[in-house]
């Protein structure tokens, strides 16, 4: 049995945590400059008795909780940042900074954290350590990595490791849970195929690049057609080319560069060989000379499926089994909890945001977090707590 399953607690303390994700929403912060954002998140988490650990990536907060009795350490992650962007939201709560706004939801899914946190430290009736893990600059930055290398699970040795995220598109109420991949890796690259300049009128005097550039993007679409099996998803998207800048001179270089992505990590490293390999090709067959830079952002995110079967039995706990959806294929977009389930068991989940009205999904500047999903949170969190590390 759970103990203390009322949620008397929860009930009284919703407005609060309401007010709360619409202060963190009206002041959006950054990458690695959350430092109003963790200064909420710290000031709370120690007036609700935790142990608070500031610095880990600079403006990282993490809270322990400690329970009725000693076993082991699980870990929970929100994150804090804002996007660049310019919310064109008018309600009361909207940005107070040009140009910043929380388009993603992570002031929800800090505020739902937080609220976990007082909502357990109120009754922690449960046997082990929570630590409560509140993640800098996840938007491109890679927070996650950051704190890890500044030894996050060194100074707080997590067993297991798990995160909600809000889905615009799926009904409030809802969960989604994957028993493997969630989300795609995210990798850069920039191709620089070096000719020799011309008159434009006299082509033969010159080595083209632009030309080569051309026959690159066609080859470079046979990466996931032709050489990528099928059944894997993968993306390689051509989203940019930098040639010359006048009509008559056939320029230098040309710059092709773009985006990879995959649900597998092995799929990953391929597509980083298959890519060079192309420029390599397409570069010899026109003359010229080739030079890849192929930069790794995020991995896959990838749940583990003993984690990821436990989080769906507390999903179907708190929210009923019908609410927990297992039939969403994952997300092109990418996520760098996948740092911490590369390091640790674990499991990251959707949490439905409602219907996203109009098309306002992630991203976007009419997007606001769905405050009437912080309770259903905070009831997963703590169940999950409770059945995890059970007195």
């Amino acid at each position: 049995m759970l103990a203390d399953m009322s949620d008397s607690f929860i009930d009284r303390h919703q407005d609060n945590w309401t007010a709360l994700r619409r202060d963190l929403h009206a002041h959006p912060e950054l990458a690695f400059a959350e430092t109003r954002t963790s200064d909420r998140v710290a000031e709370r988490l120690a007036l609700a008795g935790l142990e608070v650990r500031r610095g880990l990536a600079g403006t990282g907060v993490v809270g322990l909780l400690q329970g009725r009795r000693p076993g082991p350490m699980i870990g929970l992650r929100a994150d804090m940042d804002a996007l660049p962007l310019h919310e064109a939201n008018d309600f009361a709560h909207r940005s107070t900074h040009a140009g910043r706004m929380h388009a993603c939801g992570h002031d929800g899914h800090t505020a739902m954290l937080v609220a976990a946190a007082e909502t357990l430290a109120d009754a922690p009736d449960f046997a082990g350590a929570v630590a409560f893990i509140f993640q800098p600059a996840e938007e491109g930055d890679g927070g996650a990595r950051q704190m890890m290398d500044e030894g996050l699970f060194a100074e707080f040795p997590c067993e297991e490791v798990y995160a909600l995220h809000n889905w615009p598109g799926l009904a409030a109420g809802s969960f989604a849970v994957h028993r493997g991949p969630v989300m795609a890796s995210a990798d850069q690259f920039d191709i620089v195929l070096h000719g020799h300049g011309a008159h434009a009128a006299m082509p033969h005097q010159g080595l083209d690049p632009v030309t080569a550039a051309a026959a690159l993007i066609q080859t470079l679409q046979t990466v996931v057609s032709r050489r990528t099996d099928p059944l894997k998803a993968a993306v390689v998207s051509v989203t940019r080319m930098q040639a010359g800048e006048a009509y008559n001179i056939i320029p230098e270089s040309v710059t092709v560069g773009g985006t990879v992505r995959a649900l597998d990590n092995g799929v990953r490293d391929a597509l980083q060989l298959q890519i060079s390999e192309a420029a390599a090709g397409i570069a010899a067959a026109h003359g010229l000379r080739a030079t890849v830079e192929y930069r790794r952002g995020y991995p896959a995110t990838v749940n583990h499926p003993t984690q990821a079967d436990f989080a769906r039995a507390i999903a179907e706990e708190v929210a009923g089994r019908e609410s927990v959806r297992t039939d969403l294929a994952p997300s092109m977009g990418a996520e760098d909890f996948g740092f911490m389930l590369m390091d640790k068991p674990g499991a990251y989940l959707w949490i439905g945001n409602g219907p996203g009205s109009g098309g306002c999904m992630l991203h976007n500047p009419h997007y606001d977090f769905n405050d009437a999903i912080l309770p259903l949170g905070v009831r997963f969190w703590r169940a999950l707590v409770q059945r995890r590390l059970p007195l």
